[in-house]
């Protein structure tokens, strides 16, 4: 879902705003603990090696909010617009996976409950092996891509049931 929308902005972009864009994209402020794409493998990409180069490098969540901040600089608000609403209408766990990165405290609880209907044995035992919680976090999600509906379903769930004032705070947010 984010891969293509972010491709369906980039195509929608000419030639020479294709060219802008990556000109902003290096100068745009990042997230803390996010590097800028190289120079010079960014300029010469067209828009499915940009696409697939944003995604890689940020992750599907953070690429789309990405292309749509360069895209509202640019000027470009339509376009911007249609992916803000193909954000809102991304997961819970995909639109708040830095903050649940941050503040789950009770990891040990969620994967008991993701244990055997999302993570294998290997899964849970890799994330369990990490020493901080916002490690452990990080190491769960490194296993989010590969995961459908039903299994962010699942994860939501059990974050709702394991730490409901945190769903509810994030909700809000």
């Amino acid at each position: 879902m984010g891969r293509d929308a972010i491709l369906d902005a980039l195509e929608n972009l000419t030639a020479d705003e294709l060219k802008k864009f990556k000109m902003k994209l290096l100068s745009v402020p990042l997230r803390e603990g996010y590097g800028r794409i190289p120079r010079g493998t960014l300029l010469p990409m067209d828009a499915m090696d940009l696409t697939d180069k944003l995604v890689s490098f940020y992750l599907e969540a953070y690429g789309m909010e990405l292309t749509m901040t360069v895209l509202r600089e640019m000027g470009m608000q339509e376009l911007a617009e249609q992916l803000q609403m193909v954000i809102q209408k991304a997961h819970f766990i995909d639109r708040h996976r830095q903050a649940l990165i941050a503040r789950v405290t009770d990891i040990e609880g969620l994967l008991d409950a993701l244990y055997g209907c999302v993570l294998t044995d290997d899964q849970y035992q890799a994330v369990r092996a990490e020493t901080t919680n916002p490690n452990k976090m990080r190491k769960l999600f490194g296993f989010s891509p590969a995961w459908d509906l039903t299994c962010k379903d699942l994860f939501l769930k059990a974050l709702k049931e394991k730490l409901p004032y945190l769903v509810a705070d994030l909700e809000r947010s």
